[in-house]
């Protein structure tokens, strides 16, 4: 793709994080990477902005029904961007209606288009398609060869201009733009001592990626309207390939360990992944890529990225509860249980929280099971329990931000703490009521 007299986007700079402390004892992430705003429908991606979660269907779009049932779905999860596949007309056809029924719920999530091989054919042939979405998806590796590729990205690239939508460019490893790979390859071949295969292909995504944004910047795409991601599936890889966009471009960027996988594997790798690039304060939207299990819960990947935003102290989703894994101290399993009990009681009860009281997603509360790390822990939540382990006196004593206030005892211990957890939110948040 020709870029000459293209201005690159200005380079990434790190800057202090404006946002208030987080609550007691938490380590807050205090470093975040400037970059410029997008919005996508109304959502903010980038800046100071929460780091935005977003998932995808994996429904046929053209089956309406299936595809609005999932979107809700997914945004009832807690997802703030919903991508759908728009692969071929009937695809295209239906995103209008999908919209329509999903605004008939009250679901007003912003859905994103994901365009390959003929998106620039669907976004001109099906206007409605276009006006609707709130974002565009490309992939500069899918849009042909050689003067194909620059006529199909200018189109595409034109609907988003004239229609004032953002368009992320993603580049994925598996779909590398090969006429850039062989180019790479060849030059790192005469090199006095070339790059391994893996960086020579890290090279290639970033510069991918950031010559397409320099493409669309000079076909008229306002920088703040481009958001940017380098998805692969090997861990290293993707971390040294994103460290570099942000070294490079100011850009906001999308986050994603693609293909990361089925099970405990998928959860991990893709964990470890983003936590390593959000504690450098780097990404401004993230999407976990987990593999369901037949007939899985297709949210299961949103609660994971909100999963990751909360253990980094990035953002909070719903009250969390800090217990003890056991040991030898800990011969009832009275500690176990109630943990158990507290966060379904927490999950239950945070819908109507939600609507009720502002910040009661902060919660943090400790269920410890013997006084060698209870107390402390206990002092280190708004709420936290200490239960009695193996020789100890049968009276749990119960902390209150910070303070010890009374012990229970008896079989009642967990229907009383759980009443002290009700009062406290009450307490504390009640006169922060939501409109």
């Amino acid at each position: 793709m020709a870029t000459e007299n293209i201005r690159r986007p200005v380079r990434g700079k790190v800057i202090a994080d404006s946002r208030p402390p987080q609550v007691a004892g938490a380590h807050a992430i205090t470093r975040r990477r400037a970059a410029k705003v997008v919005m996508v429908g109304n959502v903010a991606v980038g800046g100071m902005n929460p780091i935005v979660v977003q998932s995808m269907t994996d429904t046929d779009t053209a089956d309406i029904q299936a595809t609005v049932a999932q979107v809700k779905l997914l945004a009832d999860a807690g997802s703030e961007l919903v991508r759908v596949t728009v692969n071929n007309d009937a695809a295209a056809r239906a995103v209008p209606e999908i919209r329509q029924r999903l605004d008939a719920l009250g679901c007003r999530v912003p859905i994103v288009g994901d365009f390959h091989f003929i998106g620039h054919r669907l976004l001109r042939d099906h206007p409605g398609c276009a006006k609707t979405l709130d974002k565009f998806r490309i992939n500069p590796g899918n849009v042909g060869r050689g003067p194909r590729h620059d006529d199909n990205f200018r189109a595409f690239i034109d609907v988003a201009r004239d229609l004032g939508k953002p368009v992320r460019i993603g580049v994925n490893a598996g779909s590398l733009d090969p006429d850039l790979l062989i180019s790479k390859m060849d030059a790192n071949s005469r090199r006095a001592t070339p790059l391994t295969g893996d960086e020579v292909e890290r090279e290639a995504l970033v510069e991918s990626a950031l010559a397409s944004a320099e493409a669309a910047v000079a076909l008229g795409l306002p920088e703040n309207k481009i958001i940017v991601s380098c998805k692969v599936s090997r861990l290293s890889q993707m971390v040294e390939a994103y460290r570099e966009l942000a070294r490079r471009c100011d850009l906001p960027l999308h986050l994603g360990l693609t293909e990361a996988g089925m099970g405990s594997k998928g959860v991990v790798a893709t964990a470890a992944a983003l936590s390593v690039l959000l504690y450098d304060g780097i990404g401004d939207t993230i999407r976990s890529s987990l593999t369901p299990e037949p007939g899985g819960d297709r949210s299961r990947e949103v609660r994971l990225c909100q999963e990751i935003l909360q253990a980094l102290d990035l953002r909070s989703f719903r009250p969390a509860v800090t217990s003890c894994p056991g040991c030898g101290r800990t011969t009832s399993s009275l500690f176990r249980e109630l943990a158990r009990d507290i966060q379904t009681h927490l999950d239950a009860k945070m819908p109507q929280w939600k609507a009720q009281y502002a910040g009661a997603e902060t919660l943090k509360v400790a269920v410890m099971g013997c006084v060698v790390n209870g107390p402390g822990e206990s002092r280190a939540a708004h709420l936290g329990i200490s239960l009695p382990g193996s020789g100890e006196a049968p009276r749990a004593p119960v902390f209150v931000d910070g303070e010890r206030v009374t012990f229970l005892e008896g079989a009642t211990i967990a229907t009383d703490f759980i009443a002290m957890v009700e009062e406290y939110v009450a307490k504390r948040w009640g006169a922060k009521v939501t409109a």
